[in-house]
């Protein structure tokens, strides 16, 4: 066991491809955040949802959480969803006890930026130091790679 986790929630697959990167370059584990009841399949019904409930500040069960007791550094992933981490990653993270950690937030976007991705996700790391974000356009297409390793290494891996 790595004491490097990345945990990421991906709808479409674009934040998964970047969690794969972060793998690649750290040797870090991974897990997926999965809801107990996935969104749709439909793009337009996923996006519906989530805008409900991002406004409710609804957060859905998880299929499980790990134990994040043995890492030191947790990366967390999130697509930008109404410019905020999409709800099953505020679920993740008020599920679990940060202090003491490093937590390093990347995101993924169809054309909003980061917005508060980064900034709601160290809100929710109580207790944590939280390092510099990471954030592509979609999955960050063919300099994704190298984008993701100069960002690593600029933050000390």
């Amino acid at each position: 066991m790595s004491d490097i986790l990345t945990a990421f929630y991906s709808w479409s697959g674009n934040t998964r491809r970047i969690a794969e990167l972060i793998r690649k370059e750290t040797g870090c584990d991974i897990f997926e955040i999965t809801p107990a009841v996935p969104y749709p399949g439909d793009y337009n019904l996923t996006v519906k949802q989530a805008r409900q409930e991002i406004q409710r500040g609804y957060k859905p069960a998880l299929a499980g959480l790990p134990d994040i007791s043995g890492y030191a550094c947790i990366f967390i992933g999130t697509p930008n969803w109404w410019s905020t981490m999409a709800p099953p990653v505020a679920s993740f993270m008020e599920g679990l006890d940060f202090a003491g950690k490093r937590v390093i937030p990347f995101s993924t976007h169809g054309g909003g930026g980061e917005a508060s991705c980064a900034l709601d996700i160290s809100r929710l790391a109580v207790g944590a130091s939280v390092l510099k974000s990471f954030c592509v356009y979609g999955d960050g297409g063919a300099g994704a790679a190298s984008s993701a390793a100069k960002w690593l290494r600029s933050i000390g891996f």
